[in-house]
């Protein structure tokens, strides 16, 4: 099967959240062995994107099962970017996860993915054992906590006041339209900040970090590896590598740490 292929199949979609909050979610779901693959972009990205096609592409030459899916306000899903918070998008992937995914799964989180990733593994580990377990996290580029530490501790005053008193700024983009900075992103995401303490995830770790990432500084990477257990956890480090770790040596090292887990 081919990237253009996978372009062409329909998503199924899902409906998360009730009354004015549901949103329907498009997802993408192949059938296949294990560990399956399940995947989660980053912000203000969507499922169509270079890595994305290309583990779904990776996991059908190997039978195996792959979920790909865009939050609310991305891509093919309802909502308005606008309105999403951290929150928020992890309830969507909690939902698509749990209605989509069957027995070990290796997820793999991509920027803002990779907090999502880290939140999904504390979720689950809350809950009753489902149908689907984790079986490692390939993190790339990983950004938990940006809302606070990649952004508002960042901003200027001038920033912050806008965003205080209008409750939104535009911020400039490198890939294209600007898009809105909202306040209840910033203030939401305060309740799901990770790097003050332990994170136990209770599976393997992997994380793939450029050097020249202007969006993740590496030493965000370190933070987050220093956060979790020592044992089976790998940090490797692209020293020419940007923010979106794409080009075909990219995905070279992302699929082989996908291998490596399983």
């Amino acid at each position: 099967m081919t990237n253009s292929d996978a372009f062409e199949q329909p998503p199924s979609f899902v409906v998360v959240g009730r009354d004015s909050a549901a949103r329907s979610i498009a997802v993408r779901a192949r059938a296949g062995g294990a560990p399956g693959l399940f995947w989660l972009g980053g912000f203000n990205s969507d499922m169509r994107g270079t890595k994305a096609l290309a583990l779904d592409a990776w996991a059908a030459e190997r039978d195996r099962a792959s979920v790909r899916f865009d939050y609310s306000g991305h891509g093919e899903s309802g909502g308005a970017f606008v309105d999403g918070t951290i929150g928020r998008w992890l309830e969507e992937s909690v939902a698509v996860f749990e209605q989509f995914c069957t027995g070990p799964q290796v997820v793999i989180g991509s920027s803002m993915g990779g907090w999502i990733a880290l939140l999904l593994a504390r979720e689950l580990a809350r809950r009753p054992a489902g149908r689907a377990s984790l079986a490692g996290l390939v993190l790339i580029a990983p950004a938990p906590d940006f809302t606070e530490e990649l952004m508002w501790k960042g901003f200027s005053p001038e920033i912050r006041r806008e965003i205080e008193s209008r409750g939104v700024w535009l911020r400039p983009s490198a890939y294209g339209e600007p898009y809105p900075i909202t306040r209840a992103l910033i203030e939401e995401g305060r309740s799901h900040l990770l790097l003050g303490s332990a994170i136990d995830v209770g599976c393997p770790v992997r994380i793939l970090q450029g050097a020249q990432d202007p969006d993740v500084p590496w030493r965000h990477a370190f933070a987050l590896a220093d956060r979790l257990p020592s044992d089976d956890v790998v940090l490797t480090m692209i020293q020419d590598g940007d923010h979106r770790l794409s080009r075909p040596q990219d995905i070279a090292r992302i699929l082989a740490a996908v291998a490596e887990i399983g």
